[in-house]
């Protein structure tokens, strides 16, 4: 990408929790952030967890192996779709993803994301198989209502984390994770033990956060 493009932040948000959400308020924070170390950036956002993006159907599968030309009215509308949610992130060169876990997995609404910009043509080259979005900041904030570190008795039952990079892999993106665990220790009475921990990783995040723009973090 070019150096004298303006700088474009793509903020998504993909939490049902709202106002409570803990990846809403350390994506936000994080975009805020990003507004001050760019004051003439532009923002575009896009909510999946209030606004989902359907997910592929027989003709939204057809839709990536039929040429343009020949896709029935279904398939375009899908293919439009999908040139829209790739277009969103070849215009950012920083991306912001909250990715809360949802019974150990991803978001519905984030896989369907990512099946969208799985795109022939336009994410990847199918010929060679090289991504052709690479080169962009892609910053996921994560956040995991209990712990799955090693040593937890659930550790390893976190799937979104690890799925991620390799859902994404063929468009050439590589996220970098921020993350936030016992997120549920405030409001879980059998967890109330562990709200320390919950604040020492909730602190260690939000500075992690508050230092990806400063001049000793890492520059958009």
């Amino acid at each position: 990408m070019e150096g004298q493009q303006m700088a474009h932040l793509l903020h998504i948000d993909s939490s049902i929790q709202g106002e409570q959400s803990i990846s809403r308020r350390l994506t936000a924070r994080a975009a805020a952030a990003w507004r001050a170390a760019h004051p003439d950036g532009a923002v575009t956002y896009r909510d999946l967890g209030r606004d989902p993006l359907p997910h592929l159907d027989t003709a939204g599968g057809r839709a990536r192996m039929t040429p343009p030309d020949q896709h029935t009215p279904a398939e375009a509308a899908s293919w439009r779709l999908t040139e829209e949610v790739v277009a969103e992130v070849a215009r950012a060169d920083t991306i912001l993803l909250g990715l809360p876990l949802y019974n150990y997995g991803a978001p519905s609404s984030v896989k369907a994301w990512v099946d969208h910009l799985i795109a022939p043509g336009i994410a990847f080259d199918p010929a060679t198989g090289a991504g052709l979005l690479g080169g962009r900041d892609f910053v996921v904030l994560a956040t995991r209502g209990g712990g799955y570190g090693p040593g937890a008795p659930r550790h390893g039952w976190d799937h979104a984390e690890p799925w991620l990079p390799h859902g994404i892999s063929m468009t050439g993106l590589e996220p970098r994770f921020i993350c936030a665990e016992l997120t549920l220790a405030p409001v879980n009475p059998a967890m109330a033990g562990l709200i320390p921990l919950y604040e020492q990783s909730l602190a260690d995040a939000e500075r992690a956060v508050d230092e990806l723009w400063t001049p000793a973090g890492v520059a958009a």
